[in-house]
């Protein structure tokens, strides 16, 4: 299907900032346009906090909220504003004149401005329990998860050895009785002020030339299965909670060559939400890799709104 139908704003995302976003564009009279994908990046509709289970730092919910339930609150607000949403997975994009053109599997859609807030997706260990304890015991992000009751006086163990995961080590000494940090070298490849912070914790304990193999626990974590490659030997840490710090993937494959792009596959972005691209603006993991908050995502996301607006607005002058 190919329609003809030149859109004002399409967003392309399902997280706090392509709803925020789209909020805005709505509110706006701009009829946005929405593309939340079909498990694009290997996640449902909503993103990374469809992957948390409560979340407690995000304004407006002093009890807490789960991150499904906070994500389909985002949702419900964008269509009750005038939002469109389909849930098709944009495949690639591409350019007519002065227009952006959207291609799913379904149809081709062209708009004036575009919005790109297709997030990042954490990068996780293939071992054996994973899968089966992801949520249980398992997180992607310390700041997100830390506090959680579950995680508050245990054994915490974080994979990783780089400035996030020294930085997530020493935000978990403020909940977790210890914290295990399981490095594969001898060294930590964190910046020096990070790693002096993280080597003089008296609750920071650091596994050197260690992997994790395997993650432990029926129904909720109760251990892991670590190897020193340097001895070849396997022994067992106790603890109540896994976290991994090895990075993110930012869901921009399907941009192709489009527009800038970082040497991590992050959009480049000036001004805070414009690309390489007049007409084309990103919002909230996909370019930021230092802050990755739900709330910081939700602001670029209005941000990229308005200057949408604003561009919008010059074209018809």
């Amino acid at each position: 299907m190919e329609t003809k139908q030149i859109e004002k704003v399409i967003i392309v995302g399902s997280g706090p900032a392509a709803h925020t976003a789209a909020i805005y564009a709505a509110r706006a009279e701009l009829k946005p346009l929405l593309f939340e994908g079909y498990m694009a990046g290997g996640i449902a509709a909503g993103g990374q906090l469809t992957t948390t289970t409560e979340v407690e730092n995000f304004p407006g919910f002093p009890d807490g909220i789960s991150g499904p339930d906070l994500m389909l609150r985002m949702r419900d607000q964008s269509e009750e504003h005038g939002t469109r949403i389909l849930t098709e997975t944009v495949e690639t994009i591409s350019q007519e004149g002065s227009l952006h053109v959207v291609h799913t599997a379904n149809g081709t859609y062209r708009t004036k401005a575009l919005i790109i807030a297709t997030g990042a997706t954490a990068k996780r260990l293939d071992v054996p329990g994973q899968e089966r304890l992801w949520q249980k015991g398992i997180s992607a992000c310390a700041v997100c998860d830390g506090a959680l009751p579950m995680f508050r006086e245990k054994e915490l163990v974080i994979v990783g050895g780089g400035d996030a995961a020294c930085e997530e080590a020493h935000f978990l000494t403020k909940y977790g009785k210890h914290v295990h940090m399981l490095v594969r070298r001898d060294v930590l490849r964190a910046s020096k002020a990070m790693q002096k912070r993280v080597l003089s914790h008296e609750k920071i304990i650091i596994h050197w030339h260690t992997q994790l193999r395997e993650v432990l626990g029926e129904t909720s974590v109760s251990g892991v299965k670590v190897i020193n490659t340097k001895e070849n030997k396997e022994h067992e840490l106790p603890a109540n909670g896994l976290f991994f710090a090895i990075g993110h993937t930012p869901n921009t494959k399907f941009l192709g060559d489009q527009l800038e792009l970082d040497d991590a596959n992050y959009i480049i972005t000036h001004n805070n939400v414009h690309t390489s691209k007049d007409g084309i603006f990103a919002c909230g993991d996909v370019q930021d890799k230092i802050y990755r908050q739900a709330i910081t995502s939700a602001g670029s996301g209005c941000m990229a709104a308005l200057e949408a607006e604003h561009f919008l607005s010059d074209l018809s002058d």
